[in-house]
């Protein structure tokens, strides 16, 4: 069977959102090749290859995730969703007082036997934002309903206080998903508002309890400041300089000797000094837009309220936080630690990310019966 042949029967939906994913997949490869390099001379004595070949694997993996889930009816995520919020909570507790810390966060589950951390924040987006969905759909004509929207309106706020307890970021960025989500699906105002307030006084309290409030402010801090540049971001303006309008060349980043986690947080930063606007820069700016707008086409092409929400509300998760990433690299947001989706080396995120894109594709093969649900 041809290549081409093979990719009209097997790849469904949105062909563009495939190209999308291809586009960042290669420039993911080659981006964290050169920006491990001096952390494989640290680590590894120079094993260069050792990194390329865990991330292209956890790649390969988080693609295989996205074709596997793009042929599940999306009508089937509704249930799952369900099963994997109920599982968020315990996860994220765990994370919290027993889990793996860096960076004074304790953010990291190991799973047994094979040794791996994982983010049950990642989980718990995709579940909460697949139930809201799927909630939001079933109760279309009772959105008059105290009963029911404060049941929404609690899942989100207990769901984004476990989050804020060691990662501020991800937390907000949810909320605002869900807010755009809930007014998307036609929730009254006021019940936005109670929203807000709910998120407020819960994830003030977890904040405050959590492990993250001195970072926080120390971070917004400084961001207000116009006489201080965090270190990291002083570093990705030098990179965002030497790369220009054509870049040094790929592999001939200069600060990913110097810039924290140049293969993560910062990557932007690093495929614009190599790349430069024009060939890198720019064109990851609009694959994330251009994938927004096919998201949102998805939205408008759905025919069930379920797909249409779903859709739309994992794709504002993912479009958030690519624009969050790159806001700090270039200086327009305090520093939060966001990687940049399908692009930043990572485990879990690289794998979350897949699934979210195949529920999307799976949403726009437009072949569900909602009915169902």
């Amino acid at each position: 069977m041809a290549l081409g042949e093979w990719i009209r029967t097997h790849l469904k939906g949105d062909r563009q959102i495939w190209w999308i994913v291809l586009y960042l997949s290669i420039m993911s490869i080659l981006v964290v090749y050169s920006a491990t390099g001096t952390k494989a001379f640290r680590e590894l004595d120079g094993n260069t290859e050792a990194f390329l070949l865990k991330h292209g694997l956890l790649l390969l993996i988080g693609i295989a995730c996205t074709y596997f889930a793009h042929k599940i009816n999306y009508v089937h995520y509704a249930q799952l969703s369900k099963f994997g919020l109920w599982l968020s909570i315990p996860l994220l507790l765990w994370a919290y007082w027993k889990g793996e810390t860096l960076n004074d966060a304790s953010r990291w589950v190991t799973i047994p036997i094979i040794n791996q951390t994982f983010q049950p924040s990642d989980l718990a987006k995709l579940a909460l934002i697949s139930n809201l969905a799927a909630m939001l759909a079933k109760r279309q004509r009772f959105m008059d309903n105290p009963a029911v929207l404060f049941n929404l309106i609690l899942w989100i706020a207990i769901i984004c206080s476990l989050i804020i307890l060691s990662n501020t970021s991800t937390a907000l960025l949810l909320a605002a998903t869900c807010f755009l989500l809930m007014y998307i699906g036609r929730v009254p105002v006021r019940y936005l508002g109670y929203m807000i307030v709910a998120c407020l006084l819960f994830g003030g309290i977890a904040l405050a309890y959590g492990q993250r409030l001195g970072t926080a402010v120390s971070r917004v801090s400084m961001f207000t400041r116009s006489d201080t540049i965090p270190f990291q971001v002083e570093q990705s303006y030098i990179a965002l300089a030497n790369g220009g309008i054509t870049g040094q060349g790929p592999g001939n980043s200069h600060q990913r000797n110097t810039l924290p986690n140049p293969f993560s947080d910062f990557i932007y930063a690093i495929i614009v000094e190599e790349y430069g606007l024009l060939l890198g820069g720019i064109p990851v700016v609009l694959a994330y837009l251009w994938f927004l707008w096919r998201g949102l086409k998805t939205l408008q092409k759905a025919t069930r309220p379920f797909g249409g929400l779903l859709s739309a509300g994992l794709t504002f998760s993912i479009v958030f936080q690519a624009f969050a990433s790159i806001c700090v690299a270039v200086g327009l947001a305090p520093v939060t630690g966001q990687p940049l989706p399908l692009l930043s080396m990572g485990g879990t995120s690289l794998i979350f990310t897949g699934l979210a894109v195949g529920i999307i594709l799976s949403v726009s093969r437009d072949e569900a019966d909602e009915s169902k649900i």
